[in-house]
């Protein structure tokens, strides 16, 4: 862990005794009792308590919801889950009235929409697991709703190529 000392500047913890610490600094190797010394924590620091996830899938979630987040998941990676039959297919919308033109949309990004639908869910839904503020009685709520939510969805599960991708 990258340390800051007061007065010997930037420093690499090395090593944990009981009251002290090794901290590799640029000129020297120094004993600091971290208490008396006014230790400061250098860059961003992240604790995770009662995680029980492989390191590299831990960072696969991480790195997958962030890039679905911000809406760079690789369009042609949610294409691949669309069953053949649909590929190149268009989703046209008729309005009741005979005088607005329909609407047409290619089905590979109606699917590719429904998919973001989804996976925005699981993530709610991991938040909600996650959340220390909420009561486990306002989990089960916040959960009955997210489950109404993919029983709406289940309407799209033809979309998919293969059943485990459904809803």
């Amino acid at each position: 862990m990258k340390v800051r000392h007061p007065q010997y500047g930037e420093g690499v913890i090395k090593g944990i005794a009981e009251h002290t610490v090794d901290i590799q600094f640029e000129d020297s190797k120094r004993i600091v009792d971290p208490e008396k010394s006014d230790l400061t924590a250098c860059g961003t620091n992240a604790t995770i308590t009662n995680l029980e996830l492989p390191l590299p899938a831990l960072i696969d979630q991480v790195v997958g919801s962030l890039l679905r987040e911000l809406g760079l998941e690789k369009t042609d990676i949610i294409v691949e889950k669309l069953a053949q039959r649909w590929q190149g297919g268009k989703c046209l919308l008729h309005p009741a009235d005979d005088s607005l033109q329909p609407k047409e949309i290619p089905l590979e990004t109606f699917f590719h929409k429904i998919v973001m639908m989804r996976n925005n869910l699981r993530t709610l839904e991991q938040k909600i697991n996650s959340s220390e503020t909420l009561s486990a009685a306002e989990k089960f709520d916040w959960h009955q709703y997210i489950t109404r939510c993919y029983g709406s969805m289940t309407t799209f599960n033809l979309l998919f190529n293969d059943k485990e991708e459904y809803f």
